[in-house]
């Protein structure tokens, strides 16, 4: 199988749609990591995204009969463009299943590249299921976003790109792993001729499906994934793409998001383009892999493999890169509730930037700070924990806590006598017109709202928080409205930073 996949990506048909895309030194990133790092530009494809080369090496080795029929994909993304793409070019029908969740910016870029769409289910695993029963009523030929040997061929060709284009020692090729067609493709015939190059995966901690696989020795499907790295959300990886990470993948990186956010704004820097999420987690993972083993000098490669990001999404992606790098830290500090306390508080940061403060009294003895601190690195985030402490402040270290970053930063107001039995739950839900008030709408009359937060970040996915009083005898009737509303939670009633600030 091993020298089929060698001719097969050798003989692939992607050129005729795809362009050889440059490899580029990227001298800021090179300088901070002291390595070399270079970046492999499949986000200048014309889709934005390496997604074509599989899609049309499918298509151009279909009999023409099959061809003629048509094809049809379920895609919500980048393979969606590429399947329409490749149909128009070789001029045949394509119909793309997306779910009815879509963000319209990408189902207009589909009928802009000829693709026939059909908006169908919540889920990518609804609208897969309508595509394959469509398949064998209209007698088209599914083109599979992964799991298929044409496909991974197709991927292929950009290790084949990338070993013609730098011919000197590489240390390693990091490659985002969705479904794993990609990194098959590259693992295949990378291992084949320089056996010696490490092929690392990297996954969002949310979205490891593959991580999993190999560490069970067979394939896991993830009862959910997290969507912020949308291109790569995939609950179970492919049958034959989970073998050929078997034989070749070195190694996986898992990535948080926001890792993932500094990973866009060092790319920006480096060449003023903007990835998508899972087009920057290559690059995330060569960061995390640098640090965790301290080399230097190497020769470094990592594959930039989309660009379709929602200009909405900037601000998250912009405010979650500084924690990202390192360079915010946020912590709840208690001090006394007297005159001079603040001013000592103040001497305290010196002359650190600060990025947010909010006071508010708390009781008659102490009052409490929710304050933002420009940092260096993680030293000196537990510096600054230490001189608060030295002064006499209490402080609690908050820069991790997901609930602070996505809400309490925007909401610190004060304790409330009325909120009674309140619970405190984190929800996740598709981003569509009307989906907020359909969410409020679904609250049960009995029970009342204390507290809500909701943040428009441009994503595909909503995030909120509710304060819920719940008589504590109606809390198994609770739990089975939570269970049953479809989305994912969190519960954030004993979360540290709601006690101090809200609770």
């Amino acid at each position: 199988m091993l020298c089929d996949y060698l001719v097969q990506i050798l003989t692939a048909r992607v050129y005729d749609v795809a362009q050889e895309t440059p490899l580029e030194y990227a001298p800021n990133l090179s300088a901070r990591l002291n390595n070399q790092l270079f970046l492999k530009r499949e986000d200048m494809q014309s889709v934005f995204s390496f997604k074509l080369r599989g899609a049309y090496n499918k298509m151009a080795n279909l009999p023409p009969d099959l061809l003629a029929q048509g094809v049809i994909a379920a895609s919500a993304g980048n393979h969606a463009q590429g399947v329409a793409l490749a149909a128009t070019r070789l001029k045949t029908r394509a119909i793309i299943v997306m779910p009815v969740t879509t963000p319209q910016v990408k189902v207009d870029a589909v009928k802009m590249r000829g693709g026939e769409v059909v908006l169908h289910g919540n889920t990518y695993d609804d609208a897969y299921a309508y595509a394959r029963q469509l398949e064998a009523e209209k007698g088209l030929t599914f083109i599979h976003p992964f799991d298929d040997p044409d496909v991974i061929a197709g991927q292929g060709t950009i290790g084949m790109e990338i070993l013609r284009q730098y011919q000197q020692p590489i240390h390693a090729i990091f490659v985002a792993i969705g479904g794993g067609g990609l990194i098959s493709g590259i693992a295949a015939y990378v291992k084949r001729l320089r056996p010696e190059i490490k092929i690392i995966g990297v996954e969002p901690v949310d979205a490891d499906a593959m991580y999993q696989s190999l560490k069970a020795g067979h394939r896991v499907r993830l009862p959910q994934v997290g969507l912020f790295a949308d291109g790569v959300a995939v609950r179970e990886v492919g049958e034959e793409t989970f073998r050929l990470c078997q034989d070749y993948v070195d190694d996986i990186i898992l990535v948080d998001t926001d890792a993932t956010c500094a990973a866009i704004k060092d790319v920006f820097e480096d060449t003023r383009s903007i990835l998508e999420p899972a087009g920057a987690l290559a690059i995330a993972g060569a960061k995390a892999y640098a640090e965790r083993e301290q080399i230097q000098e190497k020769t470094l490669i990592a594959v930039a493999c989309g660009a379709n990001m929602n200009f909405d999404r900037l601000r998250f992606v912009a405010e979650r890169a500084e924690f990202g790098e390192r360079r915010e830290a946020i912590f709840a500090v208690a001090i006394p509730e007297e005159r001079g306390s603040l001013r000592k508080f103040c001497e305290c940061i010196g002359k650190r930037n600060l990025t947010e403060f909010n006071y508010r009294i708390a009781d008659e003895k102490e009052a409490h700070i929710f304050v933002g601190v420009q940092i260096q690195n993680f030293a000196d985030r537990a510096k600054m924990v230490n001189i608060f402490e030295e002064c006499g402040f209490k402080t609690i270290d908050l820069t991790d806590d997901e609930l602070t970053k996505l809400h309490l930063r925007h909401m610190v107001g004060g304790h409330s006598a009325l909120a009674h039995n309140e619970l405190l739950y984190r929800f996740e839900f598709p981003e569509r017109p009307g989906a907020l008030m359909k969410f409020v709408a679904s609250m049960s009359p009995n029970w009342n709202i204390s507290m809500f937060h909701y943040r428009n970040n441009g994503s595909d996915y909503g995030r909120i928080v509710v304060g819920m009083q719940v008589p504590p005898h109606e809390m198994q009737q609770w739990q089975a409205f939570i269970d049953t509303l479809g989305y994912r939670y969190w519960d954030e009633s004993q979360n540290l930073a709601y006690k101090l600030f809200l609770g």
